[in-house]
């Protein structure tokens, strides 16, 4: 039965920035789907209330604290979730933050924090994790990517960089790493409703341009990109690699 193909019992997920809002979402759905679940954050007492919500499927959770722009806290979470379960099947690798500020104000600062987290993390966390799936015959590595990764938006130069690398760096490791058994992708959301959005949702201007640019005029819910999650970290996508999958409410084919 096809649905079978979408099951992940068994499977051992990592999902990063998993406190709230899309990595959340993401852990939820993994969980939903069958497998146990390590959640990173940089705070214990954020996880905990995912942690619990995981437990609260039946299937176990690990809370890890770290700092994904700190090489060796990526090292000690893949150590963790190794030593917990032997074996890590599933990277959904989505911490981030964003600075926003007119591009000529834009400091060093606000753009080395940016990249430190949202490129350079991703890259060395997916390294992390891809070194495990190459000694074990494989996994599924999901990146998150942006409308941002396509289009330009003022005010976010550092963010939208990083997302547009995110999409190379995506296909550039799925190229590498298919002799391996290793599928890379990326999910692309749209504008959701998030702790990282809230300053957009509540400028009636710019929530505004939101609506308009979007065909299906809305805000999306974390909640509406568990699917694309749960069939990227499934067999249902083992011959798909190198893609980027917008969850964008139709902005990109506007």
């Amino acid at each position: 039965m096809i649905l079978d193909d979408f099951r992940l019992d068994g499977k051992v997920a990592l999902v990063t920035g998993a406190s709230r809002g899309i990595g959340r979402a993401y852990a939820l759905a993994l969980a939903e789907a069958g497998a146990d679940v390590a959640i990173v954050g940089r705070r214990l007492a954020t996880l905990e209330p995912v942690a619990a919500e995981i437990a609260g499927l039946g299937r176990e959770a690990l809370s890890v604290p770290a700092d994904m722009g700190n090489l060796e806290d990526i090292a000690a979470v893949v150590a963790r979730v190794q030593e917990r379960w032997g074996h890590i099947d599933i990277l959904a690798n989505n911490a981030g933050l964003v600075n926003r500020a007119p591009a000529v104000e834009y400091t060093a600062e606000m753009w080395d924090e940016v990249m430190r987290v949202n490129i350079r993390g991703a890259f060395f966390m997916a390294q992390a994790v891809g070194r495990v799936m190459i000694e074990q015959g494989g996994g599924k590595i999901i990146n998150t990517a942006s409308l941002l990764s396509a289009i330009g938006v003022p005010y976010i130069p550092a963010y939208t960089a990083a997302k547009g690398g995110i999409g190379q760096l995506t296909k550039s490791l799925a190229v590498e790493w298919a002799q391996y058994h290793i599928n890379v992708n990326a999910i692309a959301p749209g504008y959701v409703r998030t702790e990282l959005t809230k300053a957009l949702q509540e400028d009636p201007a710019r929530s505004d341009w939101v609506l308009q640019r979007t065909p299906m005029q809305r805000w999306a819910e974390p909640e509406e990109l568990k699917g694309a999650m749960v069939f990227l970290a499934s067999q249902a996508s083992d011959f798909v690699t190198g893609q980027i999958i917008y969850v964008d409410g139709g902005w990109t084919a506007a």
